[in-house]
């Protein structure tokens, strides 16, 4: 895993020979034989033949079936370079799932932080990419602090993130992660606040008996106010910090 470039800021044509990085490019077109020609991060064009599209999803002749490969059009792939003849690139993204997956089994711990890429959002949470198309699962609730309706309030599809490992099946090669975790803790978000503060919330819940209402400051860090009747879920609200208890860990708040 130390030779995963998963996403690099940009590289140069030399960068090329290190055969064993991964790297990042967009697939242009599939043709009629379901080779993916991608265009890479320095403005290459690479051809991914069809066996070297999936390891996971094959068909009955051990291929990559059809819909994955039509699938990826317009779309971002993770693949190392299998063969160098000058410009012409010869690419795999079935290399990569292979140490992916492999990686997953034997060396991933829980806890550990990676890198990963939005690849699709439900209602219950995203599936993040940690290379080449094997995803992991991250439910809405570890997305942050704050509670949130929807996981389009914290990500959008096709964002770069740092991700923590939560959860490891190793024999079924499946992982849930948690976003939360990068996002800072109770002591560092606070940090950033002082008693007497007049700051910027968002509103994300109210009490059912009405004691209370749960303010957003960051992603991390909930405090609560009095409640105001008329509030709605999502509004942004100016508000005073009245304390800070470092000890419970709570912050209570003045709606201006």
């Amino acid at each position: 895993m130390n030779a995963f470039k998963f996403f690099p800021e940009g590289w140069k044509n030399e960068d090329l020979e290190n055969t064993n990085d991964i790297f990042q490019g967009i697939v242009e077109k599939c043709d009629q034989n379901y080779n993916l020609y991608v265009k890479t991060e320095n403005g290459l064009e690479g051809i991914m033949p069809r066996q070297e599209v999936d390891a996971v999803n094959l068909d009955e002749n051990g291929l990559p079936k059809t819909n994955i490969c039509t699938g990826k059009v317009h779309k971002y792939v993770q693949y190392k370079i299998k063969e160098k003849n000058g410009d012409n690139l010869i690419l795999s993204r079935k290399d990569v799932q292979k140490e992916v997956i492999e990686y997953i089994k034997s060396d991933l711990q829980v806890g550990q932080t990676i890198n990963g890429i939005v690849k699709n959002i439900t209602p219950y949470g995203a599936f993040i990419d940690i290379g080449g198309g094997v995803v992991g699962l991250v439910h809405i609730e570890d997305l942050s602090v704050a509670r949130i309706k929807t996981p389009y309030e914290r990500i959008k599809i096709g964002q770069k993130l740092k991700i923590v490992v939560k959860y490891i099946d190793r024999e079924a090669g499946k992982i849930n992660l948690s976003y939360k975790e990068t996002l800072g803790t109770w002591e560092e978000n606070i940090h950033n606040f002082k008693t007497g503060m007049k700051v910027q919330g968002i509103v994300r819940e109210t009490e059912k008996n009405k004691n209370g209402i749960f303010i957003e400051l960051t992603p991390n860090l909930v405090g609560m106010a009095e409640y105001k009747y008329g509030l709605d879920y999502g509004e942004k609200v100016d508000v005073v910090i009245k304390k800070i208890d470092y000890d419970k860990k709570k912050v209570k708040l003045i709606l201006n």
